[in-house]
C-alpha cells in the first residue's frame, strides 16, 4: 500500500485488446475471467427449394448483376418484388441455391414480416438472431441496434455469405441487415422498395406466368397424367388462376387430393367469379384471398379506399382520370364537361398518390399509354373488398361516377370530332364530373374513343342493371363519330341494341328513335340491310305518332340507304328525292344536303356521271354552308370520281386531292381510302405508275385498318395494284 501522502499514477497508452482490469484496492472474493470468444459457425438456414417454372430470364439477370458486382469488388444486392403468390421467394431461392459452392460462409434467412398481423420485424431482433447464428454467444449480443449492426458487418467482412431477407416492409428495415464483404443479399417484397437503389440494389419485378408455363406448373404440381388427358381444361384452369403461381399450385393440390376428380370439374367450380377466391384455398394454409388481404391491410386508408372502389370499374384497364372520378367529393360544385371544375384538382392529386402506393404494393401493374390494370384475381379481390367495406349506397354512387366520367368524356370527344351531330341532352348523377383530356383535335379524340372503347362498351352493358339506363343510350349516342369513321360494326350494333332496350325501359320515345336510326345505320354497315330497314321504319312510325315531321323526314334518307343496299334502286331514289325536298322544308338544310349526296351516289353507280356531278355539286355547297366539313369532303370525293368516269383527269385530280387533304386531317380512314383509290386511278391513267402504286397500297392499308379489306372498293384497288406490280420493270422492284 502506498504511504499517506504518496500519489500513485497509472496510465494505459495505445490500443488495448482483451480483458483489462484497473483497480485501486482489491479485497478477496473477486473472480475475473475473460468473455468466451465467438465460435465461428456456418449457418445454413434456407428453406427447402421448390421447382421454379419459366423464370429463366429473371434468374439470368440476377446472376449477371452478381457477376458485375464481383468484378467491381462490391457486395451484390437484389430485390425481387411482385404480387403476393407470384413466386418471389421461389425465384430468390432458385438463384441463391446455385451459389452455395461459391459462398461457403453460409446462408442466413429471415422473414421480415411485412404482412405479419403483429407488424414487421424490428431489424435489431433479426440482427440478434443473425449474430447468434454466426457464433456470438447470446450474452455478448449488444443491446443497441447500431452496435449490433457494427458487430454484424465486422463478422461478415471476411465471409462469403448469402442472405435472404423475405417479405421486407421498407428499405430502412433492410439496410441494417446488409452484410459486409463480398456477400450476396436477395430481398423479397410486395413493394418495389426504390429506396434500396442508393445501396446499389438491382430490382426484378415478377409478373404472373404465361399460359404455357402455368400449365407446366400445374403438371408439376398434379403429376398424375390428368393434364395430358385434359389439355384444354388444363389451359382453362390456369387462365382462371390468371397465371398466379400460388393459385395454380392450390388448384393442383386440391386436384391431387381428389384423384377421381376431373380438371373440368375444377374449371366449372372456379368459373363463377364471386366464388373463385374462396375456391382457391386449401387446408386453411395456402389461400389466395388471404395473401391479397395481407397486402390490402397494409395500405394506408386513402389507397385502400381507392383500391376497393377501382374494383367496381367494369373494364380491364383504366387511366388516372377514372381514379380521380372515384375520389372526387360528392356535391362539389362544378359543371360536367368543364375542365378545371372546382374539386377535381384535389382529387387528381389524391388519385395520383394512391395509385403510386398501389403500384408499389404490386396491386396494380402498368398498361400501355400510362394506364393501369389489375391482375384478374386482384380485380376480384378489390371488388370483394368493396362489397364488404363499402355500403350499397357508396358502391352505387361510385359506379355512377365512373359511368358519368366516361359519358362526359365521350361527349367531349363527340363535340370535337363532329360538332354538327345533333347531340341530345346528357343526364349526370352528380354536379361535378371528371372529364378526360381527349384532345387536341379530332384525330386525338377518335384515338381516345378507340382506346377506351372496351371500357365504354362495358359501361353500356352494365348501365341498365346498375340503375342508370339513361347512361346506356346516351353513351351509345356519344360513340356515333367513332362508329361512323372507324367502322366498329359489332360494337356499334351491340351498343345500340342495349341503348334501344334502355330507351324502351324509360319509355323515352325521342331516345328510342335515336337508337333506331343510329343503330340502323350500324346494321346497314354490318351487312344487315333488312334489319336496318325494319329499324328505320319503326322510327318513322314513332316520329309520325309524335307528330314530328322533321324526324319522320330524316328517316327517308335512312330508308333510301337500306333500299339501295337491297338492290331496290328505284325505291331508294324516290326516298332520297323526297328527303331532299322535305328536310329543308322542315328546317334541316344539312340533312337535305346529305339526301342530295345520296342521289349523286346512286346516279354515279348507275352510270349517270353528269347527273351525279349536278347532285354532288349542290350537296357540297349545302354541306359547306352548314359547316359540315366531313360530308362536304365526301361530296368532293364523289365529284372527283364522277369526273374520272368522264375522263376529265385534271378536274378529277384537283377535286380528289382537295378531298384527301381535308379527310386526312379528320382521321376519317375509310373515306380517305376511297379518295386515295380514285386518286391512284387518276395517276395510273396519267402514266404515273409509281405514284399510283403508292396510293393503292396506302388505300388498302386504310381499308384494312377499319375492317373493310373485303369491300368492293378494296378489292378493286387490290386488283389494280396487282396488275401494276405484274407490269413493274425488274429494276424498279
Amino acid at each position: 500500500m502506498p504511504s499517506e501522502g504518496h500519489r500513485s499514477h497509472n496510465e494505459l497508452r495505445g490500443d488495448v485488446y482483451g480483458s483489462v482490469v484497473q483497480a485501486g484496492s482489491v479485497h478477496g472474493g473477486i473472480h475475473i475471467g475473460a468473455p468466451t470468444p465467438p465460435v465461428r459457425q456456418t449457418p445454413w438456414q434456407f428453406p427447402p427449394l421448390v421447382r421454379v417454372v419459366d423464370r429463366s430470364s429473371e434468374l439470368a439477370a440476377l446472376e449477371r448483376h452478381r457477376a458485375r458486382a464481383a468484378r467491381d469488388g462490391r457486395p451484390a444486392l437484389a430485390a425481387v418484388s411482385g404480387l403476393g403468390g407470384v413466386g418471389k421467394t421461389t425465384v430468390a431461392l432458385s438463384w441463391l441455391y446455385t451459389l452455395r459452392r461459391q459462398f461457403p460462409g453460409g446462408q442466413l434467412h429471415a422473414d421480415l414480416g411485412a404482412q405479419s398481423p403483429d407488424g414487421p420485424e424490428h431489424p435489431g431482433e433479426v440482427l440478434a438472431r443473425f449474430l447468434r447464428a454466426l457464433g456470438v454467444p447470446a450474452q455478448q449480443v449488444p443491446t443497441m441496434l447500431a452496435e449490433r449492426t457494427v458487430m454484424y458487418r465486422s463478422l461478415t467482412a471476411d465471409r462469403s455469405l448469402v442472405v435472404l431477407l423475405d417479405d421486407a416492409a421498407t428499405a430502412a428495415q433492410v439496410r441494417p441487415l446488409l452484410p459486409g464483404g463480398s456477400s450476396v443479399t436477395a430481398v423479397t417484397s410486395r413493394r418495389r422498395l426504390p429506396g434500396l437503389t442508393v445501396d446499389g440494389c438491382y430490382p426484378v419485378h415478377l409478373e404472373p406466368l404465361a399460359s404455357d408455363a402455368a400449365v407446366e406448373l400445374l403438371t408439376d404440381t398434379l403429376a398424375d397424367g390428368r393434364v395430358a388427358e385434359e389439355p384444354e381444361n388444363a389451359q382453362a384452369l390456369v387462365e382462371l388462376c390468371a397465371g398466379l403461381p400460388l393459385a395454380v399450385r392450390i388448384a393442383g393440390a386440391r386436384l391431387a387430393a381428389r384423384p377421381g376428380r376431373s380438371i373440368g370439374t375444377m374449371v366449372r367450380s372456379l368459373a363463377a367469379e364471386h366464388q373463385r377466391l374462396e375456391a382457391l384455398a386449401i387446408d386453411g394454409d395456402h389461400n389466395v384471398r388471404a395473401a391479397l388481404d395481407l397486402s390490402y391491410q397494409a395500405l394506408p386508408p386513402s389507397a385502400a379506399r381507392l383500391y376497393r372502389l377501382l374494383g367496381l370499374h367494369p373494364g380491364r384497364e383504366f387511366d388516372t382520370p377514372v381514379a380521380s372520378a372515384l375520389l372526387i367529393a360528392e356535391g362539389t360544385e362544378g359543371a360536367a364537361g368543364t375542365e378545371g371544375a372546382e374539386g377535381t384538382e384535389g382529387a387528381e392529386g389524391a388519385a395520383a398518390r394512391s395509385l403510386d402506393v398501389l403500384h408499389e404494393a404490386s396491386l396494380l401493374v402498368d398498361a400501355a399509354g400510362e394506364r393501369h390494370r389489375f391482375h384478374d384475381l386482384v380485380r376480384l379481390h378489390a371488388a370483394a373488398r368493396a362489397r364488404e367495406d363499402e355500403s350499397p349506397e357508396e358502391r352505387a354512387a361510385a359506379a355512377r361516377r365512373i359511368a358519368d366520367h366516361y359519358l362526359a368524356s365521350a361527349t367531349r370527344a363527340e363535340e370535337i370530332i363532329d360538332p354538327q351531330h345533333r347531340t341530345m341532352a346528357r343526364d349526370y348523377g352528380s354536379a361535378s364530373v371528371v372529364v378526360a383530356d381527349v384532345g387536341p383535335g379530332s384525330e386525338a379524340a377518335l384515338d381516345w374513343l378507340e382506346r377506351e372503347l372496351p371500357n365504354l362498351m362495358a359501361v353500356i352493358h352494365q348501365a341498365r342493371s346498375a340503375g342508370f339506363p339513361t347512361v346506356c343510350w346516351q353513351l351509345a349516342d356519344a360513340l356515333w363519330p367513332l362508329f361512323l369513321r372507324r367502322k366498329f360494326y359489332d360494337d356499334w350494333c351491340a351498343a345500340h341494341r342495349e341503348g334501344l332496350a334502355a330507351a324502351r325501359d324509360l319509355e323515352d320515345t325521342a331516345a328510342e328513335c335515336r337508337m333506331l336510326t343510329s343503330g340502323g345505320v350500324g346494321e346497314l354497315g354490318a351487312g344487315n340491310p333488312d334489319r336496318a330497314l325494319e329499324m328505320f321504319e319503326q322510327a318513322a312510325r314513332l316520329f309520325l305518332g309524335r307528330g314530328d315531321r322533321l324526324g319522320q323526314a330524316r328517316t327517308l334518307n335512312y330508308r333510301g340507304l337500306a333500299l339501295q343496299r337491297l338492290g331496290r334502286t328505284d325505291e331508294a331514289v324516290a326516298y332520297f328525292a323526297r328527303a331532299a325536298t322535305e328536310l329543308p322544308a322542315n328546317g334541316d338544310e344539312r340533312a337535305g344536303g346529305l339526301a342530295g349526296l345520296n342521289l349523286a351516289d346512286v346516279a354515279l353507280a348507275t352510270g349517270q356521271a353528269e347527273e351525279a356531278i349536278r347532285h354532288a355539286g349542290v350537296a357540297r355547297t349545302t354541306l359547306r354552308d352548314a359547316g359540315d366539313t366531313y360530308n362536304a369532303a365526301r361530296a368532293t370525293t364523289l365529284l372527283g370520281r364522277a369526273h374520272l368516269v368522264l375522263d376529265r383527269l385534271d378536274q378529277a385530280g384537283d377535286l380528289l386531292s382537295s378531298a384527301l387533304a381535308t379527310l386526312r386531317g379528320m382521321a376519317a380512314d375509310y373515306e380517305t381510302a376511297r379518295a386515295l383509290g380514285s386518286l391512284a386511278e387518276v395517276s395510273e391513267r396519267r402514266g404515273r405508275t409509281d405514284l399510283a402504286r403508292t396510293h393503292y397500297r396506302e388505300a388498302l392499308d386504310l381499308y384494312s385498318s377499319v375492317g373493310r379489306s373485303g369491300s368492293d372498293e378494296a378489292e378493286a384497288a387490290r386488283c389494280r395494284l396487282r396488275r401494276l406490280e405484274q407490269d413493274e420493270p425488274p429494276d424498279e422492284r
